[in-house]
Order: C-alpha cells, then structure tokens, then sequence
C-alpha cells in the first residue's frame, strides 16, 4: 500500500519557475502555487541565508516512493541543502473527494489505496478545497449545510489542466481559490461530501477537495460546546 502526501515548498519568488520545471521534468504536472511573505526574524533569516522577500508556496500530492526521489533529486539537482534555495516538507493526507480528484492529483504516480490513513486520537482535520476562481461562497455554502464553521480563502494558481481534461473530462483554468476548514473528524466526510455535490467536478466551480489530519487545535472551544450541546 501506497501513503499520500501533500508536498509543499517555500521558495524565493524568482526561483519558482526553476523549481516548476524541476518538478515537471519529475513528472509532477500538477501542481498549486500561493504567493506568501517571510516573517522570521532578522537573526534566523540570517542564520538560514533567507531574506524577508515574497515568497512562493507550490503544493503538491507525492507517495512515498515518489517523495524519496524528488528528495535525492532536489539535493543532487537543485542544491536545497544550500541555504537560500528553499525548504521542502511533507504532510500526510488522510482523504481525497473521489476518484478522479485523485487521479488528477496523483499526475501518474503509482498509488496503490488502502484503508484511509488517519493519526490515532485526532479530533479535528484540515479539509483544503481546490476550486475555480470565484466559488469560495458557494462550497461555504455547502460546507455549512452540514454544520462547517468558517473559513479562509487563499488565490492560488494552478498547473496540468490538460490533466484535467484527461482525468474529470473538463477543462479547468489556471486562477484557483484555497478553502482551509478546520471540521471535526467525525463530520469530515459529511462535508465533503456536501462539497462535491454542490460545487464539484461537473460543476462550473470545478472543485476537489482533500483531508490532511490536524493533531491539535487552539481556539476550537466554541465549537466543541456547540457540538456537545
């Protein structure tokens, strides 16, 4: 059995077509950028050789095996290791909405399923929808009809639409929004589900959505007397 990960990088703005193509040539096509800005202070930029200079995250779904390639690849080819260049990490997905969601994140990486992998004694997960640009209200929207809290909305870009067309048989344009929902493990799949009839593939707004476990929380009090009421 295969594990999936979300695979994300932080780099220098004007190294992110390096690290596309570096990626593209790994055959990972597809792929969801987010601008962002460093925050460190001056003493650990310094200590990293980073500066406070725009940032891009680039995200990526990557198994096991795929992952211990791209790690060599980026040391021997990209030189990651020098400070500067950027940082890579890992983070295991604990659900996918729908089999040709995971075709298309999977961009031909051999994954073999299994039983959803999940952390022991997670209360809540991080549910991450991949939408069109312009329908973060709709799938709100869903999400809430079975009691999801709120939100946050990251524009992002995505790549590998023609592996789109391929995959869920529609076209899908680069401009992309992010939803992060912090949901109760036991509601996810409700959610989720509630997502993808309102707003997923077929739909204008295109979405796929996917879980990664959260193994603690802070501000979640309300919440948890709301569902205990």
């Amino acid at each position: 059995m295969s594990q999936l990960h979300m695979m994300v990088t932080i780099t220098s703005r004007n190294l992110t077509r390096k690290f596309l193509d570096f990626y593209t040539d790994l055959g990972l096509e597809v792929a969801f950028l987010s601008l962002g800005k460093g925050t460190a202070s001056s003493e650990i930029l310094d200590y990293f050789g980073l500066d406070g200079s725009e940032k891009t995250l680039i995200f990526h779904v990557v198994t096991d095996e795929k992952w211990k390639e791209i790690k060599r690849e980026l040391r021997r080819k990209i030189n990651i290791d020098i400070p500067g260049i950027g940082i890579a990490f890992l983070v295991p997905l604990s659900s996918i909405g729908g089999t040709k969601a995971l075709n298309f994140l999977k961009s031909g990486q051999n994954f073999v399923k299994g039983e959803e992998s999940e952390l022991k004694d997670t209360k809540y997960e991080l549910l991450i929808t991949i939408s069109n640009q312009g329908y973060s209200d709709l799938i709100m929207d869903a999400a809430r009809k079975v009691h999801a809290a709120g939100g946050t909305v990251i524009h992002a870009r995505g790549t590998g639409s023609h592996l789109a067309e391929k995959f869920m048989g529609v076209t899908i344009v680069p401009e992309k929004e992010m939803v992060f929902i912090v949901v109760r493990k036991d509601q996810k799949n409700a959610i989720m589900r509630s997502i993808m009839d309102e707003a997923g593939v077929g739909t204008e707004a295109g979405a796929i959505c996917f879980s990664l476990p959260v193994t603690d929380t802070a501000g979640m009090r309300l919440m948890d007397e709301i569902d205990e009421e």
